[in-house]
């Protein structure tokens, strides 16, 4: 039976919170702040936290940033229910929608509850869940928790470069999490292949053929 997009983005969005979140609370309590474990590598475990954007970035106030997410996850799930039942738009666009709408739902927990659940007690101890002295910060000032690191590959600049000559270079440096993963990918693969869809506001098909049908049914005198 094929899924709706409702179900289908249910679907999609319950799976990324719980791997997210999952994985989160794995490292956070059994990782020190900053501790690192080679997975291979290329790959590495590395616990770190930031109060920005995806990817560690940092932009403006914690507090707005937080009500900024909560607003645009708000949007999205009202979007997401407003195409529920569309059948004119590719799966593909309705997962890319469903994992952007999970990306910023994971990071906007970690805002809004780690703060409050966890605390951060200096290395080498790991955080508690649930802390009897009570958590880190108060609600809605949590920090997001990222760990995946992929440095691909790494080399030193030529001294007789101009900026960099001498320089370390890692690529790919930032440290992120599935979250930040889920609505990264999912937002280039919008814009690369179903930009023309977001412009879109014809009726949910069901709609139309329920004008259609009322129109039918109706003569003129």
């Amino acid at each position: 039976m094929k899924l709706s997009n409702g179900k289908l983005s249910a679907i999609i969005i319950a799976l990324v919170i719980i791997i997210d979140q999952a994985v989160k609370v794995w490292v956070k309590t059994h990782f020190y702040y900053g501790e690192m474990v080679d997975v291979t590598s290329w790959f590495k475990i590395q616990f770190i936290e930031n109060n920005g954007m995806a990817f560690g970035m940092e932009l403006g106030s914690k507090l707005v940033l937080t009500w900024f997410r909560i607003i645009a996850v708000v949007a999205f799930v009202y979007y997401l229910w407003r195409i529920r039942r569309r059948t004119d738009l590719p799966r593909g666009y309705v997962t890319c929608i469903a994992l952007i709408t999970a990306g910023a739902l994971g990071n906007v927990i970690d805002c809004v509850a780690y703060g409050v659940l966890f605390n951060a007690p200096a290395p080498p101890a790991v955080a508690q869940f649930l802390p009897p002295d009570g958590g880190y910060a108060t609600l809605f000032n949590g920090r997001v928790v990222d760990m995946l690191y992929f440095p691909l590959c790494e080399w030193w600049w030529p001294q007789w470069m101009p900026l960099v000559g001498g320089d370390h270079f890692v690529f790919f440096q930032p440290i992120f999490n599935i979250a930040d993963g889920s609505l990264s990918v999912s937002v280039i693969v919008l814009i690369l292949f179903y930009a023309r869809y977001l412009a879109t506001s014809k009726p949910a098909t069901d709609e139309v053929d329920a004008e259609d049908e009322a129109g039918n049914g109706t003569t003129e005198q």
